[in-house]
């Protein structure tokens, strides 16, 4: 990925994250801008040149831009593991097997990076991306659960 092409996922990831916060549950609207800029730089304090986190570009077969994939290498239970921040594909290029291609093609980058597995996060209102990852055989491994109630004063 590209410094411009990085500051383009920047632009756009931000406010996309605050979304999915606020969709679900997690952040109010008011706060939701401010904290996902907040946590995207503290995850990436220098930027695109962040050790261990890898930007890729998701190109389609004409060689156009079609979505990205953002990834760090990670501890957890005692294994070298990749994390996937962020997986998206523009609007009018989904449904076309893009997201498919670019995960199977980062497996490969993570084995040649010596890492043992692949972990991320899916919101539970997005169903299509939590089918591609049981697709291609991502198994689940926490689930957060909340029921909204009606609030009595006392």
């Amino acid at each position: 990925m590209s410094e411009s092409e990085y500051t383009d996922f920047a632009e756009k990831s931000i406010p996309s994250h605050a979304a999915e916060k606020v969709a679900s549950g997690q952040w109010s609207p008011q706060e939701s801008l401010d904290l996902a800029r907040q946590s995207f730089n503290a995850l990436l304090p220098q930027g695109l040149a962040t050790p261990e986190h890898y930007f890729f570009t998701i190109m389609d077969k004409e060689r156009t831009a079609v979505g990205m994939v953002w990834m760090a290498a990670q501890d957890r239970a005692g294994k070298r593991i990749a994390y996937i921040y962020n997986v998206s594909i523009e609007l009018q290029h989904r449904r076309k097997g893009h997201a498919t291609c670019a995960l199977l093609a980062l497996e490969d980058k993570i084995c040649k990076l010596g890492l043992a597995g692949v972990a991320l996060h899916v919101f539970g209102h997005n169903t299509d991306a939590h089918a591609l990852y049981v697709k291609l055989g991502y198994l689940t491994t926490n689930i957060n659960m909340f029921k909204s109630l009606k609030a009595n004063p006392v």
